[in-house]
């Protein structure tokens, strides 16, 4: 459920949860494991081995859980976000901070080539926050490849599945088909995210075994660069109207005192420090814990 939860935000990683609460291994293996043998397995050996072999107690119980918290988070979010953006926006930029702490300092010595990797993702994912969304009227092939790249964040810690549709123009639309129940939307993201799972786990896993410190300095650089698309505050600079509502092309981040609005600085600040804190308190749980 925590993993469900933090993939509903666009801000925090399921896959840094999952590091943080000690399921990470098992949730690669498991995932990279699903392949055709398990038919094999189950037309040879029966259902109880195919069972065992797919881990199917710890699988079920991982997608019940995430399951549940999208879906009853799900609305909430489209709530907040369409009444209290800055104040949803500073919350993610803290939990974007805390992501950007917690995989940095999982590389245990910073060399060199480490930093121009981190400077190498930084400007990569700064250029990508600078482009102009697709707004929502994106195409259902559009749609399936946002949840095939969404769904990466189950498995790689430090990016969020919901950012990255942010960063994809489609976060909104998906909030709203779920809140709708719009089933051939659902059904869409959802098929790209089961394909994008299998087709990916055994990538990011050869990755991370191979060229971990390498890995992980090019995703702390991209989580760095991409602080500026959930900067707080923000001044419309191009939208218009689709079918009767208004759609955001372009913005940019401004300091508070440019603001075109309320700027609510001292709300801003606190609950950046409440989603930095928050996952801080997580890992030094975990740490003791462990």
């Amino acid at each position: 459920m925590a993993m469900g939860a933090a993939d509903v935000v666009p801000g925090v990683s399921g896959g840094t949860i999952a590091f943080i609460t000690g399921i990470y291994e098992e949730l690669v293996t498991t995932i990279s494991n699903i392949d055709l043998s398990l038919l094999r397995i189950w037309s040879q050996q029966g259902f109880p081995e195919m069972w065992k072999k797919l881990n199917g107690n710890f699988l079920t119980s991982l997608l019940i859980g995430i399951g549940i918290s999208v879906l009853s988070l799900m609305k909430l979010m489209k709530y907040l976000l369409d009444n209290h953006p800055i104040m949803v926006w500073s919350f993610f930029f803290g939990l974007v901070l805390a992501s950007v702490w917690y995989i940095g300092k999982q590389i245990p010595k910073w060399k060199l080539s480490y930093i121009l990797c981190l400077v190498l993702g930084a400007v990569m994912a700064y250029f990508i926050t600078t482009l102009t969304p697709a707004g929502e009227t994106q195409s259902l092939v559009y749609l399936f490849f946002c949840g095939a790249l969404a769904i990466c964040a189950m498995i790689l810690p430090g990016i969020s599945g919901a950012f990255i549709l942010v960063l994809l123009g489609a976060y909104k639309q998906i909030l709203e088909a779920v809140s709708a129940l719009d089933v051939k939307t659902i059904a869409t993201v959802g098929i790209g995210a089961v394909v994008g799972l299998l087709s990916f786990s055994r990538l990011l896993k050869w990755l991370f075994q191979h060229y971990e410190n390498i890995t992980l300095a090019i995703l702390t650089g991209f989580i760095v660069g991409s602080l500026n698309k959930i900067w707080p505050w923000k001044n419309v600079i191009n939208s218009e109207i689709i079918q009767g509502k208004e759609v955001i092309l372009r913005q940019t981040s401004v300091l508070p005192h440019n603001f075109d609005g309320q700027p609510q600085v001292i709300t801003a600040i606190l609950l950046a420090i409440l989603g930095f804190a928050l996952i801080f308190i997580l890992e030094r749980w975990s740490y003791k814990k462990s």
